[in-house]
């Protein structure tokens, strides 16, 4: 079955980073495009950022444009997100996804404050 696995979340200092990765299984990982969602208290899930199956291309919230950064490795089956200048409106449980599944991790909490 599917699996997603994310870490890399913590405490971290407004204006500092982050890097937040997605290990994937039960699925076939290349041919799928990746996004990161992120989910604040008491609030929707917001789409973060995508990147498409070969990785060549992404698209990013406007919330994040220029801070953030996501990649993935197909030979690893992992996507991961670079976060730089960390906001405490960044303060989310974050999760990744694959685009078209239904199937959603166990998530990883990020929390920026001083």
């Amino acid at each position: 079955q599917v699996q997603l696995v994310e870490s890399g979340g913590g405490l971290a200092q407004p204006g500092g980073f982050l890097r937040l990765s997605c290990a994937a299984s039960g699925f076939t990982f290349s041919n799928y495009a990746m996004s990161w969602y992120r989910q604040a208290p008491g609030k929707e899930r917001e789409l973060v950022a995508a990147v498409t199956s070969t990785g060549r291309s992404s698209n990013y919230a406007d919330s994040v444009r220029g801070r953030f950064t996501i990649s993935r490795d197909n030979a690893k089956n992992t996507v991961s997100l670079q976060m730089t200048n960390l906001k405490p409106e960044d303060t989310a449980v974050y999760y990744c996804s694959a685009w078209g599944l239904p199937d959603w991790g166990q998530g990883t909490q990020v929390t920026v404050s001083s």
